[in-house]
């Protein structure tokens, strides 16, 4: 079976961004670089939110065009551009980007059709209400979490409150040289059955 990979860049207090969408608290090095190149090699799904989509979709097919871009950005960008794309929007307000197609909504069935489907692993990029939705229907395989030695104290936090715990077994941590800790999580307690086949978000 094929997992979904959550991956995202979280603060020490557990926000993915500040109030206004501020990434400038951000630490990259090479070793963040070679995780991304990484991660997207061994997959070849991206599901995204449709805002998360619609920001990527107008920079990273850009990048890999780019002659004068970095090696590491110019490859990471090539494999983004050469994977199959779903983007969950209800709304279909989407930037063009090929090998693209869309889901209006999340569903447990046609998640569960995915993962069962041939292919490799589906990352997961920002989209917080999908990586919620996907959180409380069970499906998420795997947490990978950038943890930064930041204090942000106020912001959008990676998780909403008022949810159900969830238990998550520790598969590996590694500290990059910018000070990064990057840490792999498996949640640990299945998909009720009696969990709702149908998600509260489309994504816009």
């Amino acid at each position: 079976m094929r997992k979904i990979i959550v991956t995202m860049w979280t603060t020490l207090d557990g926000f993915v961004a500040g109030p206004d969408d501020e990434m400038d608290w951000l630490r990259l090095d090479d070793d963040v670089q070679t995780y991304e190149i990484d991660l997207v090699s061994a997959a070849d799904t991206l599901l995204l939110g449709r805002v998360t989509f619609n920001d990527f979709a107008g920079y990273w097919p850009r990048v890999a065009r780019n002659s004068a871009e970095q090696p590491a950005s110019s490859r990471y960008a090539q494999i983004l551009d050469g994977m199959e794309k779903i983007a969950v929007s209800g709304s279909g307000q989407l930037t063009e980007w090929e090998n693209t197609r869309r889901w209006p909504s999340v569903d447990t069935d046609t998640v569960l059709d995915l993962k069962n489907s041939p292919g490799r692993d589906v990352i997961v990029y920002g989209s917080l209400s999908l990586v919620n939705t996907l959180t409380e229907l069970g499906l998420v395989d795997e947490f990978h979490l950038l943890v930064h030695p930041v204090l942000l104290r106020d912001g959008k936090p990676l998780l909403r409150p008022g949810k159900p715990l969830v238990d998550l077994q520790h598969l590996s941590t590694r500290m990059f040289p910018s000070g990064v800790a990057f840490t792999r999580y498996r949640p640990t307690i299945p998909r009720s059955p009696a969990a709702p086949n149908a998600a509260s978000t489309s994504n816009g």
